[in-house]
């Protein structure tokens, strides 16, 4: 009996020990936001729409097949852009990299400190073909209708040339001078991959000696109701995106009658291997971007929330079980699988004698081509089926420890003093990657708030932006410019 009442009374120590401690690290955790000091610009609204309007009009359509491209409206587009803005011109140096990449430098006072560069594209998608009668607008008017610019780039990212266009025309005409050199890149072709843009202008610039404390492109923005657990608005800011991968799986066998098929078809065995990778899917792990979403965001949230997040150590299996329910939050810590296309066959009574299948996968910070391919060759266990991978592995992970992210957030608080600033992983590709060989950090940002449908618009139809997130997204441009240099 003794004993017993020894065992129950050493659990109730143990116990009360494990809600203390757990009780003390929740109440202990402190927000990581730095008080919001609100911006008092004051801009040219009519002025500011105007440009953006004008710039949606241009069809600078970025093609993967390059025979596509009309180079009409590009070169309409820089005339635009000289016309709208001759004080940037004038002021900075500005030059061509390939004919349409955009390169602007603003001389600073001190020659010691690194330069901020920041990097927007011009291109867009095509409007999907027999969808422009769904548009409200039409997708290229740049109409201003009910406090909305509609078009296509007025999101993705168009927004974004013309916005630091307008930020920096705005400084130079209160005489602003930066302490370092500040670069505004605008690449022509991010939307298929940026390798005449802003891969030359990074390849150019490293040839130069360049090296930039941090740049700064589109990506994360102020989302609702889609962090969980947050109810204010976050401010993602991605400070590392996924790798793209495409794996090829074929094979190739004897075809025949369908009369008279074998038990396992080419077919039917490319079909099991996809069916065994989405069963075992990768492994998920809440570290890296991940872990630091939460880590920033759990002080803002409820009690039971931030409980949870401040005892990560004992709670991190129920939490990563939960994040995978969602395909959103299951993206954000592990290795994504999408079969994509399949290819087997012509006639409905003859077996194929090869079949294929295309997966994309979307590669967490860490993991390694090689190491996604042997994961899948183990998994389908099929020795003829063969397996290929291209693609590109996560871009290195920037720091948040620091006054490069520090400038974002700053910035960020004093335009959405609403919104919890967080860093995050971004799951899409961007130019930034590409200056990951000339910078030491690279952000990604978009300064507006959007919601999941907004997302939705971004390349599909109906693509607009309230005007009040536009100039509030020029005021973080401005915002950023000068946290960033004095």
């Amino acid at each position: 009996m003794k004993i017993w009442k020894l065992i129950l009374t050493l659990i109730a120590a143990l116990l009360l020990i494990f809600i203390i401690v757990t009780a003390y690290n929740t109440v202990n955790v402190k927000s990581k936001q730095p008080p919001a000091h609100p911006s008092a610009v004051e801009l040219n609204q009519t002025e500011a729409v105007q440009h953006l309007s004008k710039a949606i009009t241009f069809k600078t359509i970025s093609y993967e097949d390059k025979t596509k491209v009309d180079p009409q409206p590009y070169d309409q587009f820089l005339t635009f852009l000289q016309d709208s803005f001759p004080n940037v011109f004038k002021q900075l140096e500005f030059e061509k990299i390939n004919t349409y990449g955009l390169v602007f430098k603003w001389k600073g006072t001190d020659e010691k400190k690194l330069p901020v560069g920041f990097t927007s594209h011009y291109d867009v998608v095509p409007v999907l073909k027999g969808t422009e009668q769904d548009w409200k607008q039409k997708p290229f008017s740049g109409a201003v209708v009910d406090g909305r610019i509609w078009g296509r780039g007025s999101l993705d990212d168009k927004i974004g040339v013309i916005g630091l266009l307008q930020a920096a025309d705005h400084l130079l005409k209160q005489g602003y001078k930066p302490d370092r050199d500040l670069y505004f890149m605008f690449g022509h072709d991010e939307e298929v991959g940026g390798e005449q843009g802003a891969e030359t202008i990074a390849e150019t610039l490293k040839k130069r000696g360049v090296t930039f404390d941090f740049v700064l492109d589109e990506g994360g923005a102020v989302v609702e109701d889609m962090v969980p657990g947050v109810e204010a608005p976050v401010g993602v800011v991605g400070i590392s995106e996924k790798g793209s991968a495409t794996v090829q799986l074929s094979i190739k066998g004897s075809g025949g009658h369908s009369s008279q098929p074998e038990d396992h078809t080419n077919i039917g065995r490319i079909s099991n291997a996809i069916a065994k990778l989405e069963a075992e899917q990768f492994h998920g792990d809440l570290k890296g971007p991940g872990e630091d979403l939460f880590t920033y965001v759990a002080p803002e949230m409820s009690f039971g929330m931030k409980y949870v997040f401040a005892n990560k150590f004992i709670f991190e299996p129920v939490i990563e079980r939960i994040l995978l329910q969602e395909p959103a939050s299951a993206a954000l810590i592990r290795t994504t699988i999408a079969p994509t296309i399949f290819n087997a066959g012509e006639q409905y009574n003859a077996l194929p004698e090869k079949a294929s299948a295309t997966i994309n996968l979307r590669l967490m910070p860490g993991d390694s081509l090689e190491e996604v391919k042997a994961f899948i060759e183990k998994t389908i266990d099929d020795e003829d089926i063969h397996v290929s991978i291209t693609g590109n592995e996560a871009s290195s992970v920037s720091s948040i420890d620091g006054k490069p992210f520090e400038t974002i957030q700053q910035a960020a608080r004093n335009v959405y003093s609403d919104a919890v600033i967080a860093p995050y992983l971004m799951f899409a590709g961007s130019d930034a990657r590409h200056y990951d060989k000339v910078s030491n950090n690279t952000y990604r940002f978009l300064p507006v708030r959007i919601t999941a449908e907004d997302l939705n618009r971004m390349h599909g139809t109906n693509e607009f932006v309230t005007i009040d997130n536009y100039m509030n997204a020029i005021k973080f441009y401005i915002e950023v410019i000068k946290q960033a240099s004095g």
